[in-house]
C-alpha cells in the first residue's frame, strides 16, 4: 500500500467545512469544497509520490494495467480503475439527476460521437452534452453524518395527494395523471419538466406561497427558495424524501432519478460521467433523453442497511461488479481485521489512527487519509483504532456470502 493524495472538486453547493475538518485543516476552508476524489477519473485523477514528485494514478494504470489492475480487470474493464471513491460534503442541494445502464451509455456516447464527427461530443464545451463517455454509473452513497437525500420515485398517490393539497389549480393534470399510479408517472414527469417557459416562475410561486404544511410543503419552499422558476422544485415531490442516519445508504442503480440534498458521505460509484439532469440546476436539462432513461417503477425502500460480513466488517452489497464497499472498525477488542478482498484497493481513513499492509507496503492513516494497493497483493491487514472503508472491484468474497470470512465459517 502506498499514500493516495486525493482531488478536492469546488462546486457551489460544498461545503466548507467537513471535507476540511476530516482532514484536520483550518475551517473554513478558503471555498466551498464538494467531493475528494480518490480514484483515477481523467479530469480529476489522485496522485502518488514518486522520488518526491506526485504521479497520476492514471498514468500508473496506463504504463503497467498488470501491476495495478491484474489481468482479470484489465480483460473486463480495460486499463482504467473502474470505481471512483469520494468524500462528498453537500450544504445545497444537488441537481436532480439520473445516469444511463451500459448499454444507453455505449448507445448514446457513440451516437454523440457520430454526429460531432469523433470530436468529444456536440455542445461538450458548453456543457450541453450528454454522454461524455461510453460507461453507466451506479451509484451508492453511504451516510457519515445525519444527510438527507432524494431517491426513487416514491407510490404516485402520495405524491398525487401532496401536489393536490397546494390548491394550485394548474397542477390539476398532473394530480390526475399520478392517481393513475405507477403508470401515469412517466406523463407526471413529463408534463412538468416540458412546463412553459413563461410560467413556470408563477407555478413554482403560488406552490412556495400555498397554505399547505408538513414535510412535503416544506421541502418544496426550500427548494423553490433556491430555484423560483424551476419545475424540477414539483418533480421533487414524486420522490422519496430520506434522512440517512450514519452508516445507512442509498442505492441509486440506472434510471434512478435522485438528488442528494445535505449532508457528508462516503460514495462509490463506477467510473464515469454521464450524468442526466431533470432540474434544480442552471445547467443542460434533456427532458427527452431524460425521460427514455428513466425507469418509472416504485421504489419500496431506498435505504440500504450495512450488513455485518465478519467482525468489525460491514459491507452495502450492491448488484454490479464494478466495485464494493466495506467498513473497518478496528479497536481494542479486535485490533486487527484481515480481508481477502480483490486488489486494486483504495482505503480511506474515517476516523482514528489504522495501519494498513497488503505485503508491498505497510501505510499507516488518520483521518481523510487514503491509500492504494494493487492487484495480486495478499490479504490486506488493517490494524490500529480507527475506522476505514476499503474500496475494491466487486465479486469478491463478502458479495458472494459470509462464509468466505473464515472468521465466520
Amino acid at each position: 500500500m502506498e499514500l493516495l493524495y486525493g482531488s478536492i472538486r469546488d462546486y457551489a453547493w460544498g461545503s466548507r467545512s467537513a471535507i476540511a475538518e476530516l482532514q484536520g485543516r483550518p475551517v473554513p476552508s478558503a471555498g466551498p469544497e464538494a467531493e475528494l476524489w480518490l480514484g483515477a477519473h481523467p479530469d480529476s485523477p489522485a496522485t502518488v509520490d514518486r522520488g518526491g514528485e506526485r504521479v497520476s494514478l492514471t498514468d500508473l494504470l496506463v504504463a503497467e494495467p498488470g501491476h495495478w489492475l491484474g489481468d482479470r480487470q484489465v480483460a473486463r474493464f480495460g486499463t482504467r480503475l473502474p470505481f471512483l471513491v469520494k468524500v462528498l460534503a453537500a450544504d445545497a442541494p444537488l441537481s436532480l439527476q439520473a445516469h444511463p445502464d451500459a448499454e444507453q451509455a455505449r448507445a448514446g456516447y457513440a451516437a454523440e460521437q457520430a454526429r460531432a464527427g469523433g470530436s468529444g461530443g456536440p455542445g461538450r464545451a458548453e456543457g450541453r452534452c450528454n454522454y461524455v463517455d461510453p460507461y453507466h454509473k451506479p451509484e451508492l452513497l453511504v451516510a457519515l453524518t445525519p444527510f438527507d437525500a432524494l431517491c426513487g420515485f416514491r407510490d404516485p398517490q402520495v405524491s398525487a395527494t401532496a401536489l393536490a393539497g397546494f390548491g394550485v389549480p394548474e397542477l390539476s393534470p398532473v394530480v390526475a395523471a399520478l392517481r393513475a399510479g405507477p403508470a401515469g408517472l412517466r406523463e407526471a414527469v413529463r408534463a412538468l419538466l416540458n412546463w412553459p417557459d413563461a410560467d413556470r416562475a408563477g407555478l413554482v410561486d403560488a406552490v412556495r406561497g400555498a397554505d399547505a404544511a408538513g414535510p412535503d410543503a416544506e421541502l418544496a419552499r426550500e427548494l423553490a427558495a433556491r430555484y423560483p422558476a424551476d419545475p424540477g422544485v414539483l418533480v421533487a415531490l414524486l420522490l422519496h424524501h430520506v434522512r440517512l442516519t450514519p452508516g445507512e445508504a442509498i442505492w441509486m442503480p440506472a434510471g434512478n432519478l435522485h438528488a442528494y440534498l445535505c449532508g457528508t458521505g462516503v460514495e462509490i460509484m463506477a467510473a464515469s460521467d454521464n450524468v442526466l439532469r431533470g432540474g434544480l440546476t442552471p445547467k443542460h436539462v434533456d427532458v427527452g433523453e431524460l425521460v427514455r432513461v428513466l425507469r418509472f417503477e416504485v421504489l419500496d425502500d431506498p435505504i440500504i442497511v450495512a450488513r455485518p460480513v465478519a467482525p468489525g466488517v460491514v459491507c452495502w452489497p450492491v448488484p454490479v461488479d464494478d466495485f464494493a464497499l466495506h467498513r473497518v472498525t478496528v479497536d481494542a477488542a479486535g485490533p486487527e481485521v484481515r480481508l481477502p478482498l480483490p486488489g486494486p484497493r483504495v482505503v480511506l481513513c474515517h476516523h482514528g489512527k489504522v495501519a494498513v499492509d497488503d505485503g508491498t507496503g505497510a501505510v499507516t492513516l488518520g483521518p481523510g487519509q487514503a491509500a492504494v494497493g494493487p492487484a495480486g497483493a495478499r490479504t490486506l491487514v488493517v490494524a490500529g483504532t480507527g475506522v476505514a472503508f476499503v474500496a475494491t472491484c466487486g465479486g469478491g468474497p463478502t458479495t458472494r456470502g459470509k462464509s468466505d470470512f473464515p472468521e465466520l465459517a
